[in-house]
């Protein structure tokens, strides 16, 4: 029998009723299980969900393109559009080495203290990029956008890390009968956060006129919430409430059975063609809106919301769609009716842009449900007996598409830019015309994909990051605080 979709979605009214009562969690219904006294429990769930809401703006501003680092390389610091494509790749391609450091560190340290760690590290970094942003060479754009990205390496190879550490640790000690509903209702509370930051940071840039001392007070305020945040992790439990299944045989016996599974294989093809169609000129649709448009800050930061507020509005009726028809026809038609209206970018200018908030908001309607159908689908086409491995595979092909691509957009602009200097509208216009056409490509694979009928395991760690990373590029962005979980069948 399959379980709902629609438990990874938001419902309004639980916001108001709180989080009530917690159940204590039972020896008996697990014997690997451990007691945990109601309040305990009850104090580590509301420190996860404050560690969250003061979180949010930093994870957020760490995304490859959101509105402060969109802000900050155009208008602050004028980066050339190759060195904006470099650095757009780096979080991405962090996803992929995280992939040779992860499974090390977690064989030699518990997940809190990973966790702990690399958020420090994160959360440190953005402090010293505010110091940094004081003696860059503005006068240098080359320059000052190298140092920009040796120092956004190690911060998101830090968040990488961070994040794929978090997922294990919070699986260790939420019991597995409040996952979902839990981190529903955390995730609702966390999408006003990332409204409240998109509003206040689009103000205030827009308020300070992009002075440099106005993103370093951005990042101050965000990096003193954060280091608050992480100061309640280290005050939640550290006993595991579970112990988890680690899949047998070796490595090339896993590798032989993921090479056995075509359905899987087409599913990573074709995850490969989105990433690239995403990322290869995603990165600069914010670029367009203050270099070409000349927008202000405080209007992109109302793009993104309403972005935002449709795919977190219409996300129940997608889990139900999902449910009914099956997670390949619906996420190709979420698909399709997402990227075809796109071809309007062609058609914008200066002076013409009224339609750029319906379109914002019916992407963010359409882009919910292909990304939640995107995880759903992952869930029944991974092999159980491999899963570790092939979400290692599917992460490690993906990233690195998605990391070569915004390289490869940036180097394409910048050409075109230099070649037709007086028709930069038209240049854009026409790189924006790419994402629509790839999208075809990408739902032709798509239908080539044999969906079976049920899932076949209950969760995924990270899985799903790439998906966070590309997030911000759409205005998906109660994503990146999102925990894709499917929760256990009963009975």
């Amino acid at each position: 029998m399959r379980r709902s979709s629609a438990s990874f979605a938001f419902h309004a009214r639980d916001i108001c009723h709180g989080f009530g009562p917690l159940p204590s969690v039972s020896a008996t219904s697990n014997p690997n299980s451990i007691v945990r006294p109601p309040s305990a429990l009850r104090r580590a769930l509301w420190l996860c969900t404050a560690d969250g809401l003061v979180a949010t703006p930093l994870v957020t501003m760490s995304l490859p393109v959101n509105v402060f680092l969109a802000a900050l390389l155009t208008k602050g610091l004028h980066l050339p559009k190759e060195t904006i494509g470099f650095i757009a790749a780096l979080p991405f391609a962090c996803n992929f080495l995280q992939i040779f450091v992860s499974p090390l560190l977690g064989r030699w340290f518990r997940p809190k203290g990973i966790t702990t760690t690399f958020a420090l590290l994160h959360a440190s970094s953005w402090a010293i990029l505010a110091v940094l942003l004081s003696f860059l060479p503005t006068d240098d754009p080359a320059a000052a956008g190298r140092w920009l990205a040796i120092w956004f390496f190690f911060s998101s190879f830090a968040a990488s890390l961070c994040g794929v550490a978090w997922n294990a640790w919070v699986q260790d000690w939420v019991p597995a009968r409040l996952r979902g509903k839990y981190f529903s209702r955390r995730n609702r509370l966390l999408s006003f956060s990332t409204v409240a930051f998109l509003a206040s940071t689009g103000w205030a840039l827009e308020a300070g006129q992009y002075a440099l001392w106005t993103f370093q007070a951005v990042i101050g305020v965000n990096t003193v919430l954060r280091f608050l945040s992480i100061r309640w992790i280290w005050q939640t439990p550290r006993t595991p409430t579970e112990a988890h299944a680690v899949p047998t045989g070796g490595f090339q016996t896993q590798l032989q059975i993921v090479r056995d599974e075509p359905s899987f294989l087409r599913f990573v093809l074709f995850g490969s063609v989105w990433a690239f169609a995403a990322n290869l000129f995603g990165t600069f649709y914010y670029v367009f809106m203050f270099e070409i448009m000349q927008l202000s800050s405080l209007t992109v930061s109302f793009y993104t919301i309403l972005g935002a507020a449709g795919g977190a509005l219409s996300l129940p009726a997608w889990g139900l769609l999902l449910d009914r028809y099956g997670n390949k026809p619906v996420m190709a038609l979420s698909l399709l009716a997402w990227q075809l209206p796109n071809f309007i970018w062609c058609l914008v200018t200066p002076e013409k842009h009224q339609l750029l908030p319906y379109l914002w908001f019916w992407g963010g309607m359409m882009g919910a449900g292909f990304v939640l159908g995107q995880f759903t689908l992952l869930l029944k086409l991974v092999p159980p007996r491999a899963k570790n491995l092939a979400i290692g595979v599917n992460l490690a092909v993906t990233s690195l598409v998605a990391a070569i691509a915004p390289v490869l957009g940036g180097a394409i602009l910048t050409w075109a830019l230099a070649r037709w200097a007086d028709n930069s509208l038209h240049v854009y216009h026409a790189c924006f015309a790419a994402l629509p056409l790839l999208s075809l490509a990408a739902a032709a694979l798509l239908l080539r994909v044999h969906e079976p009928k049920a899932s076949r395991f209950t969760s995924v760690v990270g899985a799903m990051r790439s998906v966070r990373t590309i997030s911000g590029i759409f205005g998906l962005t109660f994503f990146v605080n999102y925990v894709f979980y499917r929760p256990r069948k009963r009975g």
